[in-house]
């Protein structure tokens, strides 16, 4: 979720309304981040951001129906994830928000075991996502690989997933770099469905490593979160 500085720089809107400080929706805003920082992803933030940001908006912005999925996506209710992302099915959405409604389509397809969908998802949008995808930073790139991956994984091609996710040549990004637990985190579950009990454990000790080389961690919560985002992923759970 960002922070309403960052959410400020991306958006003009938001910025003035900001400035100002008189915009319910910017104390609202705020209101939300505040809890998300003390409790992690929560139904009640889910819930919270949705109403607040698309369900009572005559016309919510694509962005905050692409952060509402996440949110419902983050706590696994991948039901209300995909219905958010429904609402963008067949909108004109600039490229930024197009990648990110892409990327997140093709996690929560996957994550409910619906593979059909999701391959040929992704056959729909590979080009624009290739294409895009030169124009973005690390971590972003990332993700796509990640959302990628899981779509071979639930296509029963662990093996594939695994290597499309490894080879791609992520860089880290220094000592508190969360989206390299994000990608062995990805690597146990891929592991764990594959049954290679082995690779789950490499893959294990490789995320531990990679937690253990944080100097200061954004959120209280946040290593326990991902202590427990490995636990699951070991399990086959994502």
């Amino acid at each position: 979720m960002l922070s309403p500085q960052e959410r400020e720089r991306k958006k003009g809107v938001f910025a003035k309304a900001l400035r100002s400080g008189g915009n319910a929706q910017t104390s609202r805003y705020m209101e939300l981040y505040a809890d998300f920082s003390q409790l992690g992803y929560t139904r009640e933030l889910a819930d919270g951001y949705a109403d607040a940001f698309v369900n009572d908006q005559k016309k919510p912005l694509a962005e905050d129906i692409i952060q509402t999925a996440i949110l419902f996506d983050k706590i696994r209710d991948f039901g209300s994830a995909e219905f958010y992302l429904d609402m963008l099915k067949d909108k004109k959405l600039s490229n930024d928000d197009k990648f990110a409604y892409c990327i997140e389509a093709l996690k929560v397809k996957s994550k409910q075991g619906h593979w059909r969908d999701a391959v040929d998802f992704r056959t729909e949008n590979i080009n624009f996502m290739q294409n895009y995808s030169k124009k973005i930073d690390m971590k972003q790139l990332a993700d796509m690989y990640i959302a990628l991956a899981l779509v071979d994984c639930a296509s029963k091609k662990p093996m594939q997933a695994f290597k499309l996710l490894t080879n791609f040549g992520y860089k880290p990004q220094g000592k508190n770099d969360a989206k390299l637990v994000d990608i062995f985190i990805t690597c146990i579950y891929i592991c764990a469905k594959s049954g290679d009990r082995d690779s789950v454990a490499s893959n294990i000790e490789n995320a531990h490593g990679a937690l253990k080389l944080f100097t200061e961690f954004e959120h209280p919560w946040l290593k326990a979160y991902y202590e427990k985002l490995i636990e699951d992923a070991a399990q086959g759970i994502i």
